[in-house]
């Protein structure tokens, strides 16, 4: 064991040499560790002494790496990030889990594109998504929070509005280029408490349009259908946003048709609010 450390030099010094080579200069190494210019050459020097090597070219304008400081380099750096890893591993304080729960339609299209929000504002949580399938998942579950679609009126639960919901009718550029109306167009459903073809009719049509040639039973799996050009979908505006602004769907209508439901971000009264459901509630409130 002691022939084999016998030339392991101070972390310090390594540490020291890191900064150096980093930066290429002894005065930036010195100000990033909170050092003196002088305690950062008196380290490398111990360093080059206990390892026998010149690690930097000293010249009038700087330093710069020798070729065996060159060689090293990359094998230091390697090193201190596996030490800093394993630290953070082992070391660092435990991830908590905050559980949200919420439909298929709203994790893919919604939450998902908004992770990024959400991990910046919840550094030292594991974030645990639930799909809820059945309305009555919601009172079998004991997420932390969750997103419901309704009035926001629910017992014994604070209830923050998210986003409305306003519907209106889409389809792919070349589907909606087939058909002089795209009333003519087949039409795709969703199952589920929302407003669909026949409250459109009663609000824009004179008549009933045509019935459904499919009913599927969430929003993302419509939105793939009519992205597929499978028909026109009467598909949530906040929802079906990326869609439209990528030109994946176009609206076939200016036309709309709001709701007075929307989406609500829940928690249960019995549980300590904590600042997470404000933060959560931010993040899940950007537009994306």
């Amino acid at each position: 064991m002691a022939e084999s450390t016998a030339l392991l030099p101070s972390l310090e010094w390594v540490r020291v040499f890191e900064a150096a080579a980093r930066l290429g200069s002894f005065t930036a190494a010195a100000r990033e560790l909170g050092l003196t210019q002088a305690a950062v050459s008196q380290r490398i020097r111990h360093l080059e002494e206990r390892l026998g090597v010149s690690l930097f070219e000293r010249q009038a304008r700087g330093v710069t790496l020798s070729l065996q400081g060159e060689a090293w380099l990359p094998h230091v750096q390697q090193a201190l990030e596996r030490l800093t890893h394993s630290a953070d591993s082992l070391f660092a304080a435990p991830r908590t889990r905050l559980s949200l729960m919420a439909s298929v339609s709203l994790i893919e299209l919604w939450i998902v594109p908004r992770l990024a929000e959400l991990q910046a504002v919840l550094p030292r949580r594991q974030l645990l998504l639930s799909t809820m399938h059945r309305w009555p998942d919601y009172a079998q579950a004991e997420a932390d929070l969750d997103i419901r679609f309704g009035e926001g009126d629910w017992p014994e639960r604070d209830s923050q509005r998210l986003f409305g919901e306003v519907l209106a009718p889409m389809a792919t550029p070349a589907l909606l280029a087939t058909v002089p109306d795209w009333r003519q167009l087949p039409r795709i459903a969703v199952a589920g408490p929302r407003l669909g073809w026949r409250e459109w009719d009663q609000q824009c049509e004179e008549a009933p349009g045509p019935m459904p040639v499919v009913r599927l039973d969430s929003l993302v799996q419509a939105l793939r259908a009519a992205e597929a050009g499978a028909g026109v979908l009467l598909g949530s505006l906040p929802l079906c946003a990326s869609a439209l602004a990528s030109g994946r769907l176009h609206r076939a209508s200016q036309e709309t048709l709001p709701m007075a439901e929307g989406y609500w971000l829940t928690r249960c009264l019995d549980r300590p609010a904590g600042r997470e459901f404000e933060q959560v509630l931010a993040a899940l409130r950007h537009e994306g």
